[in-house]
């Protein structure tokens, strides 16, 4: 009995070693792997970016509690991205710098977003080199029923008439620019407006060959604006409708026929007084 029993207790005390060395070998092959896949991933460069901490709206001060910094994956860094204090707060500047637009917490902070040191947040800050703001004219329809908002971008159509009085080609719309962007309703340049508001003017970024466009068109005609979706891309080409191209109305052509001239061989006698033509047939 003694000696089964030793046989019985060798045999489990082999089997429990074999199971704990296949065991470490599991778990070593599973290191291994893990270890394998952490060499394989891609190394991410971060920067240092800054978020703000609180919603802020526009028009309000900047101040250095209201950022935070973050790390941001360099490859995916938006343009114009404040990677240092000194970027946002210059030393020695103690100039206030305003928010243009509206952020919500945890919102990237890029300078397109901010005024410069000390500068105001009016339009003139929402003008690149060499635009013009320019005020437009318009109503309950020419303003698409008040749903302009700064920042949109806009079509504008212009309707009137060419030419004097009795020659002239008529009435017809033709759009004279596509794609300008809007920086104010009335006296608002905030982006922040509650509801719909008729408007009386709106405020247009613009080159100063435009400007003198939209000038004299507004003096000549009346302006149009019609509202560009906020994800098309589209170009508008060239339009222009006239009462008759509106109706499918066209031009008759008038065609021009050329007749034939015969030609007629006439003698002239006299008869006392009277001198008589008599056709005959002409030999040439």
């Amino acid at each position: 009995m003694r000696a089964i029993f030793a046989a019985v207790l060798l045999v489990g005390l082999g089997l429990a070693g074999f199971a704990v060395y296949m065991a470490q070998n599991y778990i070593k092959g599973y290191e291994n792997a893990l270890a394998q896949q952490k060499t394989e991933q891609p190394q991410i460069d971060l920067v240092d970016g800054f978020i703000v901490s609180r919603a802020i709206k526009y028009g309000e001060k900047l101040e250095k509690k209201d950022v935070l910094r973050v790390q941001w994956p360099k490859a995916a860094m938006p343009d114009g991205m404040f990677t240092t204090v000194e970027e946002i707060f210059p030393v020695g500047d103690d100039r206030r710098r305003i928010v243009l637009r509206a952020m919500e917490r945890g919102e990237v902070l890029i300078s397109a977003k901010l005024t410069k040191p000390g500068e105001d947040a009016g339009i003139n800050s929402r003008l690149e080199r060499g635009q013009r703001a320019f005020a437009l004219k318009v109503d309950v329809a020419s303003g698409v029923s008040g749903f302009l908002r700064p920042g949109d971008r806009v079509d504008i159509y212009w309707t009137g008439s060419y030419g004097t009085r009795g020659s002239g080609t008529g009435e017809f719309t033709k759009l004279i620019e596509a794609n300008v962007q809007l920086i104010a309703i009335d006296q608002t340049a905030s982006e922040e407006l509650d509801g719909a508001s008729v408007a009386r003017t709106v405020t247009v970024a613009a080159s100063s060959q435009q400007v003198a466009a939209f000038a004299q068109a507004q003096s000549t005609g009346s302006l149009s604006l019609a509202l560009v979706g906020a994800e098309d891309d589209t170009v508008a080409s060239a339009i222009e409708v006239n009462q008759k191209s509106l109706l499918g109305i066209v031009d008759e052509v008038q065609e021009i026929v050329e007749i034939e001239k015969k030609e007629v061989c006439t003698i002239r006698t006299r008869k006392g007084a009277e001198v008589v033509q008599i056709p005959i047939p002409c030999t040439n």
